[in-house]
């Protein structure tokens, strides 16, 4: 890590960690590095939260242009936690495990192929998107749907960039998704 993550001391950091412990089951590690700097954090949560009523674009390939977009970053918290979070909002989580090869993996259907290939041109640096992608997207999604998963690859770009640079690593959170063994 490369800011201290620590229990959250006072009235705002025992809220924090018991909505998140209530929620999650552990206390995100970016939640604890923004708390660092809470102007910030109350940034992130106010926009995070508007993001959450986002409809227009179907919540499956929602999920599958985020983690294209974490993978391509290396963002291994966010593989893990949007794994988590796919899966505690009873979406199909079945096909995430083969994004990193999604190329050559058979499970994917022309759309989605086509949104992942645009979550990782979007990804790139600099961004690779061509008139040829967006325009078949379009076609797919239509206008107010493309225009949503143009701005989930942006804010999973953030979020991945973000606890990137931080040091972030998977926290387990996909683990709990699994049916225990007998």
């Amino acid at each position: 890590m490369r800011v201290p993550l620590r229990t959250p001391r006072g009235l705002l950091g025992r809220l924090l960690t018991w909505y998140s412990v209530r929620t999650y089951g552990d206390v995100p590690d970016n939640g604890l590095a923004l708390l660092h700097n809470r102007p910030v954090l109350w940034a992130v949560l106010a926009f995070e939260r508007r993001v959450a009523t986002w409809d227009r674009l179907d919540p499956d390939l929602k999920v599958l242009a985020q983690a294209g977009s974490a993978e391509v970053i290396g963002c291994s918290w966010c593989m893990d936690f949007g794994y988590f979070a796919a899966h505690s909002e009873g979406l199909d989580v079945s096909k995430l495990h083969e994004v990193p090869r999604w190329r050559d993996s058979d499970v994917f259907d022309a759309r989605e192929r086509r949104v992942l290939e645009y979550s990782e041109a979007m990804s790139a640096t600099p961004p690779a998107v061509t008139d040829e992608m967006a325009e078949a997207l379009r076609a797919d999604l239509g206008d107010a749907a493309f225009v949503e998963l143009t701005m989930m690859v942006a804010v999973e770009n953030e979020r991945s960039r973000f606890n990137s640079a931080l040091g972030l690593t998977s926290q387990g959170f996909s683990d709990r998704c699994e049916l225990p063994a007998r």
